[in-house]
């Protein structure tokens, strides 16, 4: 029997439950003693290693991201070590792959582990198939789940993420005020970011009356590091594809946008301009430097440690927390 059981039989929150195992003034007597009436009539045991019922803390926290040779995962990864360990907790890092029977392994190993709460780094941990998540809400059961940039509705789940359809459409309008209307957008994934910012390009094109070119919208299958890859795909698309500016989903694409444009003699940005996402260091490593959609990424992460540890010291936070990302405008668009 887990802390979720416990809250699910006695219709209290796994908050309320750690606040009675804890002692903590802050329960009615009523809901006190029908906690404590569930764990007497299950003979429920405490986790000795759970921080949040008071008791003995392992003082880690699990990390799991999907690739740590992509920038945006390696920087989140980065700044949420550094915030850890200056409030005291260890963290054990796990990199997963894409696959959903490996990211599960992998949650399932930390959880086992006795850590305090795990932190999923990236929304591709979240997938469009239900069933699908049922690792993510198995393991919520156990610990505190903690999701960076990603949205999931479930007890003891907390997310802290950019609001990326809100920034691609204000970055695909940026382009449009300045004139131009045919917009390819380029990404290269289908997770919950990914699928939220194709809306976003999609939803600023529909609000002027525009259409809706699939062929405009194209996905790149290849490596997201390999931007003479990126590049030559773009030089490969069908020749009836004209277009003047790129929306990228992230600033590696935006770069093969840009070898592209320099390859066929384009100018950036008057033949070609180009909108990144990120705002990474490779933003000012082209030339012209990138225009580029600052996602917040150093905010959501001390947000989402500051969540952590409000939740292992029995504080009510809350479950989803949105920031709005900010178009970073350089020498790519006009």
């Amino acid at each position: 029997m887990t802390i979720y059981d416990v809250s699910e039989k006695a219709g209290v929150s796994i908050a309320t439950v750690s606040r009675v195992l804890n002692g903590s003034d802050n329960v009615s007597a009523q809901t006190r003693q029908k906690v404590l009436a569930v764990i007497k009539e299950w003979d429920y045991t405490p986790n000795a290693f759970a921080r949040g019922l008071g008791l003995n803390s392992m003082n880690t926290i699990g990390i799991l991201c999907a690739d740590s040779s992509d920038l945006y995962l390696a920087n989140a990864v980065y700044h949420i070590e550094q915030e850890l360990r200056e409030n005291t907790y260890n963290c054990i890092l796990c990199c997963t792959g894409y696959k959903l029977e490996d990211k599960r392994k992998y949650l399932n190993l930390l959880v086992t582990k006795k850590v305090d709460s795990v932190i999923l780094v990236g929304s591709n941990f979240v997938v469009d198939k239900d069933s699908d998540n049922d690792y993510i809400r198995e393991a919520a059961r156990e610990v505190p789940i903690l999701l960076l940039n990603a949205d999931f509705d479930c007890e003891n789940v907390y997310c802290s993420m950019c609001d990326d359809f809100k920034s691609t459409m204000q970055a695909t309008t940026y382009i449009l005020d300045t004139g131009i209307e045919d917009i390819l957008y380029f990404y290269n994934a289908k997770s919950y970011s990914a699928l939220r910012k194709l809306a976003g390009y999609q939803s600023a094109l529909t609000q002027r009356g525009l259409p809706l070119r699939m062929n405009y919208m194209q996905y790149f299958p290849g490596n997201h590091a390999n931007l003479s890859a990126i590049a030559d795909f773009l030089s490969d698309l069908d020749s009836s594809i004209k277009y003047r500016a790129v929306v990228a989903a992230d600033d590696n694409l935006a770069i093969g946008a840009i070898k592209f444009a320099h390859k066929k003699g384009l100018c950036v940005p008057e033949d070609l301009s180009v909108i990144g996402y990120n705002n990474s260091i490779l933003s000012t490593c082209c030339e012209p430097e990138l225009t580029s959609v600052d996602n917040r990424l150093e905010t959501l992460c001390h947000h989402i440690v500051k969540t952590l540890i409000g939740i292992l010291n029995n504080k009510e936070m809350p479950q989803k927390v949105i920031f709005s990302g900010e178009l970073i405008k350089r020498g790519t668009t006009l």
